[in-house]
């Protein structure tokens, strides 16, 4: 079986720490069961636990182990080739899953309104729901 590679936006972990059966929680489960690689960056780790802390009934610690240290992008990502993502907080998600040639999974409509432009650039944007439909549940 091959292992596919995604990038979760900060609101799958969001969404999944609210309902641990949704399909934000089943994506997490597949990456914890070793179906999915979450590849991330500093950035993108900063971002989650950030917005994680401010929720008060949400844990970094919860989702940590997910940040693997062998699954880290550490080069730098050019944010620029993004404009297209009208929030400049999300253009670090495409950076990253255009560099690592992995999916984007998310829920965010910033990011799914510009689904074909990000796919001119390289760019599959996923829904959680559609991340299922590909992997298998």
């Amino acid at each position: 079986m091959d292992v596919r590679d995604v990038v979760l936006d900060t609101n799958v972990f969001v969404a999944a720490g609210f309902r641990a059966r949704s399909r934000s929680g089943e994506v997490l489960d597949l990456v914890r069961a070793g179906r999915l690689r979450h590849v991330w960056h500093d950035d993108t780790a900063r971002e989650t636990q950030r917005i994680l802390g401010m929720i008060p009934r949400l844990s970094w610690v919860a989702v940590a182990g997910l940040f693997r240290p062998e699954d880290r992008h550490a080069s730098p990502l050019d944010r620029a080739a993004f404009a297209v993502v009208p929030d400049r907080a999300d253009r670090k998600f495409a950076a990253l899953a255009a560099t690592t040639n992995a999916w984007l999974v998310t829920a965010d409509d910033d990011l799914l309104g510009v689904r074909d432009a990000l796919a001119n650039l390289g760019v599959t944007v996923l829904r959680p729901s559609q991340v299922l439909g590909q992997v298998g549940e």
